[in-house]
Formats: C-alpha cells, sequence, structure tokens
C-alpha cells in the first residue's frame, strides 16, 4: 500500500500522466492529493511541495475522466481549509511556550502594537492573500495562531480562500488540455518550481537580513573602542 502510494506521488511530483491515468490509481490520487494539500497548508517543513501544480493536474485528471470533479474539489477545498486551521492551532500552542514568550516579551511594546494593529486591520485580508502564495500560506496561519484571537472570522477567511483557490487552479487545470503541449509543459514546470523559488527567496532573505545585523553590531563595537 505505501509503496503505491509512494510511487502515486511519483507520478503527481513528475507529472507522469502513463500511471496517474490507470483507474486503478484514482483512489489512491485522492488519498496523496489530500495528504499533500492538507500537509502543505499546514506545516512550513512541507511548503516545499508543489502543491499548486498538484491541484492544477487534478483538474486535468479530472477533464480526462481519472478522476471525479466534484469529490476531488471537495478533498482539496476541505484538506487545504482543515491544513490553515492546523497552522493557526500551531501559532496558539507555540505562543505558549516559554521560549516563545519570551521572544514576543522581548520585542517593544510599541512594535508589538503596531503588530496587532496590523493584524486586526490587514491580516484576514492577508490570509487571504496567502492562500495564492506558495510557503506563505502555511507560515501566516501560523504566525495569525501566535498574534490573532478572532477565531471566527479566521475560519471564514480560510475557508473561503480555500474555495476560490480551488476552484481557480482546478478550473485551469481543466482548461490546460486544450493549450498546445509545449505551453502547458511550461505552465505545469513553472507551478512546480514556484514554490521553491519563493522559499529560497525567504531563506536567502532572512540570511542576508542576520549578516547584516551582525555586521552592523560589529561595526557598533569597533566604533565603540575607537572613541
Amino acid at each position: 500500500m505505501l509503496d503505491s502510494m509512494f510511487s502515486v506521488f511519483i507520478a503527481l511530483w513528475s507529472q507522469d500522466f502513463s500511471v496517474l491515468q490507470s483507474p486503478e490509481s484514482a483512489l489512491l490520487i485522492y488519498c496523496v492529493v489530500g495528504a499533500l494539500i492538507f500537509l502543505e497548508s499546514g506545516f512550513i517543513p512541507a511548503a516545499p511541495f508543489p502543491c499548486d501544480s498538484v491541484v492544477v493536474l487534478s483538474g486535468t485528471l479530472a477533464a480526462v475522466g481519472v478522476l471525479d470533479p466534484i469529490l476531488i474539489l471537495l478533498i482539496i477545498c476541505v484538506c487545504a481549509a482543515l491544513g490553515s486551521w492546523a497552522g493557526y492551532m500551531q501559532g496558539r500552542l507555540l505562543n505558549q511556550l516559554p521560549k516563545v514568550q519570551g521572544w514576543v516579551q522581548a520585542v517593544p511594546a510599541n512594535r508589538m502594537a503596531q503588530v496587532d494593529t496590523l493584524l486586526g486591520r490587514h491580516g484576514l485580508i492577508a490570509l487571504f492573500s496567502a492562500r495564492f502564495i506558495p510557503v506563505v500560506r502555511s507560515l501566516l496561519p501560523l504566525m495569525m495562531g501566535m498574534r490573532a484571537s478572532k477565531v471566527s472570522k479566521f475560519h471564514y477567511f480560510s475557508w473561503l480562500s480555500a474555495i476560490l483557490w480551488t476552484l481557480l487552479l482546478c478550473s485551469f487545470g481543466m482548461l490546460l488540455p486544450m493549450l498546445p503541449e509545449n505551453l502547458n509543459r511550461l505552465i505545469t514546470a513553472g507551478l512546480m518550481a514556484a514554490p521553491v523559488i519563493t522559499l529560497c527567496v525567504a531563506l536567502s532573505s532572512f540570511i542576508l537580513l542576520r549578516l547584516r545585523r551582525g555586521w552592523q553590531k560589529q561595526q557598533q563595537k569597533v566604533e565603540v573602542v575607537q572613541k
């Protein structure tokens, strides 16, 4: 069973239609797609998964009759929303840890007030927008779990964004078979590369920021010694 699921996962990752179009693979595709969407939506280590391309591919498989369109839409939508909820709950749990609380308390009060104001005014809209950005869609629910307290509004925007994200990408996938093969492959490759590129940009920015802060501290020490 695990070997079969792993082979379907590899086929989804590599867009291998020869494996995915076999009738006996349909049930495994539902399970693997649901698991991928849930993990990528709620857990930062799973952020590099190419879930945008997986959703588009699911729409394509539904268009050619391998998957049931209604069922795959429901699975993706529910797993996406539940994944965001899992990320939110991680933020709530992390916020209770003494170490994390120490980090939060170390931030100046005026800065925390600014963060709370931004979350109150724009946080829910940001949650909606983040659904369409790889990596960010798994990070923002966690951050909101640490700072936001309006659970009902979180659910509203989480489910709304999951529904629109699913409908948009699956509909696009259903249209892909109508496009020329070269354009089809180019679009699919771009969707697969997007999460990796986004993650690399985020990590590079974090490393550069840390290096810059370290250099500034070193310069301050040199200035103090010279004085």
